[in-house]
């Protein structure tokens, strides 16, 4: 747990110092003054996202929240991991869509959400169930979901500043030699944030893994769960994984990776019943992992962790954490 929350802090770190050098290169060139504009913008693009963010979300899934008699099976799950995780109850919701999957978000931890799809409920057994409520509440617990939104800002105030400097600036600046310079940078600054901020949203994931298993799950459930959920999404109907699509990083598990998952998890499923047992799960932690090229290279500009590698990272938690 130590060195993934190293690792976070140091990403953190990383793309605010990219902000800052930008920043710097562009006071130089062009005076504070001038970066004010973009500086504005930017704030008041992350205020937005931070103030409008939940109910753009409600709205894009179809969510409802429900009471304890609405769904007692479903509340209780939720009311005992918060327990555990010693975190406020979180709102619970159900989302009206048939993709099968589940996500938290909200502003803050006592502003927390949990939510799962129409499509999970009946997917799922309990154990799997409350594996994936688990990873969900981890992610509030771990307050993960404000700091991922805060860094995709930045990307995206690369891309402006970017677009600003070599589109318009260059017309406003027949010698523009320096201004398409610093739209250059900004551009290949925009691309290797962009990386970076993939990278955290893999991390937050192995986080909420690891947290689930921390909050008493045991990792063949919550592997097992990923495993039904590849299936599931991959017999969900095209219409129904485009209306999920961008907000696919908050999911448990990437939906339009679903046939490549299949294939990696079925290898595990040695018995060939459609889940993935202790005994399979503890087989896979005797063995190393090995990613082909185009793997690495998809894995590179995903939001979450390659699959198998993400199961292998939970076969090593079956004896520290869960015992």
């Amino acid at each position: 747990m130590f060195f993934l929350h190293l690792r976070m802090w140091l990403l953190t770190t990383i793309l605010f110092a990219i902000v800052y050098a930008v920043i710097v290169m562009i006071g130089t060139q062009m005076g504070v003054g001038s970066f004010g504009i973009y500086l504005v913008i930017s704030l008041a693009m992350m205020l937005a996202q931070y103030l409008l963010g939940p109910k753009i979300v409600e709205w894009s899934m179809g969510v409802k929240y429900i009471k304890r008699e609405e769904n007692p099976r479903l509340y209780a799950m939720v009311e005992e991991l918060a327990v555990k995780a010693n975190i406020p109850l979180p709102r619970v919701g159900i989302a009206s869509i048939e993709l099968p999957n589940a996500f938290a978000f909200g502003r803050s931890i006592r502003d927390g959400r949990v939510c799962v799809t129409r499509g999970i409920l009946g997917l799922l057994n309990e154990e799997e169930l409350k594996a994936v409520l688990g990873h969900e509440l981890s992610h509030l617990k771990n307050r993960d979901m404000l700091t991922i939104t805060l860094l995709s800002v930045i990307p995206m105030i690369m891309y402006r500043i970017a677009w600003q400097f070599l589109f318009y600036g260059r017309r406003r600046d027949d010698r523009g030699g320096n201004t398409a310079l610093i739209g250059l940078a900004a551009f290949v600054f925009y691309f290797i944030t962009n990386l970076l901020v993939l990278y955290a949203s893999r991390i937050r994931e192995y986080f909420a893994d690891q947290g689930s298993v921390l909050l008493g799950n045991q990792p063949q459930a919550l592997a097992s769960s990923l495993y039904k959920l590849a299936y599931g999404s991959a017999r969900t109907n095209k219409e129904a994984l485009k209306q999920a699509e961008g907000l696919k990083a908050f999911f448990v598990n990437d939906p339009s990776q679903a046939l490549k998952e299949i294939k990696e998890l079925s290898q595990l499923d040695l018995d060939k019943n459609g889940t993935i047992d202790a005994s399979e799960l503890r087989q896979l932690s005797q063995k190393s992992v090995k990613l082909g090229f185009s793997d690495k290279m998809m894995e590179l500009l995903s939001t979450h962790p390659n699959m198998l590698k993400r199961i292998k990272r939970l076969s090593e938690y079956k004896a520290g954490l869960a015992a």
